[in-house]
């Protein structure tokens, strides 16, 4: 098996590592990660520059993975990946993670981490995007790794339609489970913070909170995580509204 892997935290990321180590197991494993981290990239491509590729040296750690870094965002890793190491054949999977901070609800727009999941699965390719609700750079992820080869190998037996990624997230601490969930609504609120620099002027730094709009709904992402369960949710590359289409018509 052929696996593909990348991140938006940035190739030597510590998920990105863990989630290497774990992955050889199964499969002739490639990286093409980020030199730097892309976090909240989304879907972001580069278009008006150009985008350099390195092959890094061998890593002890895992000698038999051929690790690359680029200039581009995490869904230019995976288009790069399928125009030159992948050029003559397809990966069989595209593994991205594992992120440092949750892609639940509606982070998954905001992802990077996903991103690159929506480009796999618009290629047809099989994809899962692990995270864990930890945004600490020496987070730890020894309650997820267990999990992490029985949910891969299970997902890949499900083939999921064309267009159908998974995004797991994981919270912190002792596990309870798995739960196949449904991305929560809700919306961040309150999420610029306003500084005055030495000089006078205002600037603006990203912050916020999440405010959850079901938070008794049990099929949920959020539910699932706050319970102690790693969410599974699959997700589509189709936006399309269709019981609208419907009514339209």
């Amino acid at each position: 098996m052929d696996i593909l892997i990348t991140n938006d935290d940035g190739w030597g990321a510590k998920g990105i590592v863990t989630l290497v180590k774990e992955m050889v197991v199964l499969g002739n494993v490639t990286v093409i990660a980020p030199e730097s981290a892309r976090s909240g990239q989304s879907n972001a491509i580069t278009v008006n520059m150009p985008i350099r590729m390195h092959r890094l040296p061998e890593d002890s750690r895992f000698p038999e993975a051929a690790i690359y870094t680029c200039t581009g965002t995490p869904s230019d890793c995976i288009k790069l990946a399928l125009n030159t190491v992948f050029r003559e054949r397809k990966p069989d999977l595209v593994v991205s993670g594992i992120n440092h901070g949750s892609n639940a609800a509606i982070n998954v727009i905001y992802s990077g981490t996903m991103g690159a999941c929506f480009v796999a699965a618009e290629n047809g390719i099989p994809a899962i995007g692990f995270s864990l609700c930890d945004h600490n750079p020496d987070a730890d992820f020894s309650f997820l790794k267990p999990y992490i080869l029985p949910l891969t190998r299970q997902l890949l037996q499900q083939k999921a339609p064309y267009g159908v990624c998974y995004n797991i997230n994981a919270p912190i601490g002792p596990l309870q489970g798995t739960r196949f969930t449904r991305q929560c609504r809700g919306n961040w609120v309150r999420e610029m913070r306003e500084y005055t620099d030495p000089n006078g002027g205002t600037f603006y730094l990203l912050t916020g909170e999440f405010s959850n709009h079901e938070p008794m709904a049990q099929d949920t992402d959020e539910w699932a995580l706050g319970h102690g369960y790693v969410s599974i949710t699959p997700d589509s590359i189709d936006m399309t509204v269709h019981s609208m289409v419907e009514l339209g018509n």
